[in-house]
């Protein structure tokens, strides 16, 4: 009966593995990729460059790489499309999935979620689509935004779908409802929340896990909200947008939670404040531990690591600082230069950075005194704002920047 049980445990790990979606930012949305054996240097000119892939779209959103394909959304013309590329760089299959966001920044920031022979992605007017893996065919769609009367803000939708058990996660904001639940098999609706209030935001929202609480966190313009994933009850929300400090009905807030422990930290740009949350021993509610203004991250992503939290702040939309903060106290370690703002994640033992006005590709040593650079490039190609969240799968860095998608090989 041991030997039974064991093996069940090992089957049930096995397939828990293999339905894990591939998605934004890595498994947990935090940042942190668990490729391991990748250079600890780059060689002079940057690590080498795989293939270069053209015609995927204009857009910042990241590209999604699974070991069999890789997934780019893009704008062409007034339409969202997804490609599906293999390994080699072709384009195995490119379909339309809804009208983009054709107003202020229009360009595709939407990222693929990526489950089994599934893909789900939102286009930047709000069509939920799940497609299939082999050729792209359309399984199902709802047009979240128009069903559920969402209130935009500037820049449309910016989502990228999150599954959770059975469901497909979806975050409309508006007065009917502000977060919504799909069957991720049959795009049948599941339930919708009570209405907190607040437009749509930029954020894609996460699992948070701790103790015996697991909720989803999403959010609306206004407010971070906590619900039960099998029922879509609000167990707690916390109002963020202050109205005496910000004159706009929602914030310009796109960045997801950082979690440790009964921890959660969030932060936008502008120079808004940061807020450290702690939740209650019955999970009931948050208050706030701590919040300054130092760490005004505009929407480049942020990492927690060995009790601090590291990022670039906000100075003005075209500048911005790199910040080691205690994740305790909120203390500042450093606040520096170095060319401007831009994007972080972390792969084994190192971050990588790419700075959003000249597309400088760094390897960074995480230290809480000081800004170490080991090694770094220039991306080359592509146009606009240097936007898109790098990837890491497979030994290899995958970076997009505008129309191009680039694959360098990141393996020691």
């Amino acid at each position: 009966m041991k030997q039974f049980k064991l093996t069940l445990a090992f089957v049930l790990l096995v397939i828990i593995s293999i339905a894990q979606p591939t998605q934004w930012r890595g498994a947990n949305r935090d940042g942190k990729f668990t490729d391991t054996g990748l250079l600890q240097k780059w060689p002079d000119g940057g690590p080498q460059l795989l293939m270069k892939v053209e015609g995927i779209g204009k857009g910042y959103s990241s590209v999604i790489a699974t070991d069999q394909y890789l997934f780019a959304t893009g704008m062409i013309d007034t339409l969202d499309y997804i490609s599906c590329i293999t390994p080699e760089g072709k384009i195995k299959w490119k379909v339309p999935y809804g009208r983009s966001w054709t107003q202020s920044f229009p360009e595709t920031r939407g990222s693929a979620t990526v489950e089994g022979d599934r893909v789900y992605v939102i286009s930047g007017t709000g069509q939920l689509v799940c497609l299939n893996v082999a050729d792209g065919a359309i399984l199902w769609k709802v047009n979240v935004d128009k069903e559920y009367k969402s209130e935009w803000h500037i820049w449309g939708v910016s989502e990228s779908p999150l599954i959770v058990d059975d469901k497909v996660i979806c975050s409309p904001g508006g007065k009917e409802t502000s977060i919504v639940a799909f069957d991720k098999m049959t795009g049948k609706l599941i339930w919708k929340s009570e209405s907190v209030g607040g437009p749509r935001c930029y954020i894609s929202p996460i699992i948070y896990e701790y103790k015996q609480f697991r909720y989803i966190l999403a959010a609306t313009g206004t407010n971070l909200i906590a619900l039960e994933p099998a029922t879509g009850k609000v167990v707690w929300t916390f109002k963020y947008w202050d109205g005496a400090k910000w004159d706009q009905p929602g914030l310009i807030w796109a960045n997801t939670p950082v979690l440790k422990g009964a921890d959660i930290f969030i932060s936008m740009g502008y120079d808004y404040r940061d807020v450290m949350l702690t939740m209650s021993e019955d999970g009931k509610s948050v208050s706030e531990k701590w919040s300054n203004m130092v760490l005004d991250n505009h929407h480049h992503g942020l990492i927690e690591l060995d009790g601090n939290i590291y990022g670039s702040n906000w100075i003005s939309n075209s500048k911005g600082k790199w910040v080691c903060m205690d994740w305790n106290t909120g203390e500042t370690k450093y606040e520096t230069d170095w060319l401007t703002k831009g994007e972080l994640v972390y792969a084994d033992g190192l971050f990588y950075i790419l700075e959003e006005k000249s597309g400088t590709m760094a390897l960074v040593k995480p230290n809480p005194q000081s800004f170490e650079v080991i090694s770094s490039f220039k991306l080359e190609g592509g146009s606009g704002p240097f936007w898109s969240h790098p990837f890491i799968a497979n030994g290899k860095l995958y970076l997009r920047h505008g129309d191009v998608l680039f694959v360098y090989n990141i393996k020691g």
